[in-house]
């Protein structure tokens, strides 16, 4: 017997699937985060050669092992946060708009520091556009003037 479609169900803009594409590039621009100042510490080739702290102060390999799960982190965050928005559900709105806020405050300041990451920087701006448009806002419940058209 076939199955019937859903017709109630809400229609997703195409603008939720670029967000979604901009939340992929970041994972993959985060692993890539993940991974290479392990390698450029060679603890692939030696292994964890070294102490972490020396006093109170981290050692460069143990700022390289900070950086690799802080960026392990926030990839798996985006996952959860990627499922979540490709749910529809508004929370997720909400947590991407704000992570989307403070991620360009923190590439902005590393630009002035001379040390940009210009795919992180254009990921951010795509989703912060995206995530303002007037159907996007709507379908998460954020803005409910349906009355008025969108552009």
């Amino acid at each position: 017997m076939a199955r019937r479609k859903n017709h109630n169900r809400k229609k997703r803009p195409i603008a939720v699937t670029v967000i979604a594409a901009a939340i992929v590039a970041l994972f993959f621009i985060r692993l890539y985060q993940v991974v290479e100042p392990l390698v450029r510490q060679q603890v692939f080739q030696v292994g964890f050669a070294g102490p972490l702290f020396e006093g109170w102060r981290l050692t460069d390999l143990g700022r390289a092992l900070l950086s690799s799960v802080t960026y392990f982190v926030l990839s798996v965050a985006g996952i959860v946060v990627l499922v979540g928005f490709l749910r529809l559900r508004r929370w997720s709105w909400v947590l991407l708009m704000s992570w989307t806020g403070l991620s360009l405050v923190i590439t902005l300041v590393n630009y002035i520091y001379s040390q940009p990451n210009y795919a992180v920087m254009a990921s951010n701006v795509i989703i912060a556009f995206a995530l303002n448009m007037t159907e996007v806002q709507r379908i998460f419940g954020i803005r409910s003037d349906e009355n008025v058209p969108s552009l």
